[in-house]
């Protein structure tokens, strides 16, 4: 049996982008990645070695800026939805950055120290005395 096919449903295409929006968003996808490397990089920087606390920093600076602008030309010119998204998820590892940063500069020795013990621990006891050793170094709560 042999069937000749029915009419195509229409099919939904995209309209066709003028040039000016093509470099928009050209420019929000050049924008994204470099927000996401910023964020991404503060995070690795950070647990890289704590004394680059300053680079983390600046990092943290420039993808919290660069999500505010993203958010702002996803907002205003309505593209990409993933766009959107990623840039809000990508906020709110910089927050958590933000208070990680405030965290280690506020208690830099205690956190060094026990950085540099972990990495000269080699067995599971070691890594639990550095633990033990950074919970004896900071303060207690207050009754």
């Amino acid at each position: 049996m042999n069937t000749t096919p029915g009419p195509a449903g229409q099919q939904r295409t995209k309209p066709r982008l003028s040039e000016a929006a093509k470099a928009s968003l050209a420019k929000t996808h050049t924008l994204f990645r470099m927000f996401v490397v910023s964020v991404l990089g503060a995070f690795f920087v950070y647990q890289l070695d704590v004394t680059y606390l300053w680079l983390t920093g600046v990092l943290t600076a420039a993808s919290i800026t660069l999500g505010i602008v993203l958010l702002v030309r996803a907002a205003r010119l309505k593209e990409s939805r993933l766009v959107l998204v990623g840039t809000i998820s990508g906020l709110v590892v910089s927050a958590v950055m933000v208070l990680l940063i405030l965290v280690t500069a506020v208690f830099f020795d205690e956190v060094r120290e026990y950085q540099a013990c972990v990495g000269r621990a080699l067995t599971d006891k070691a890594q639990s005395a550095c633990r033990i050793q950074l919970q004896d170094s900071l303060p207690r709560q207050i009754p």
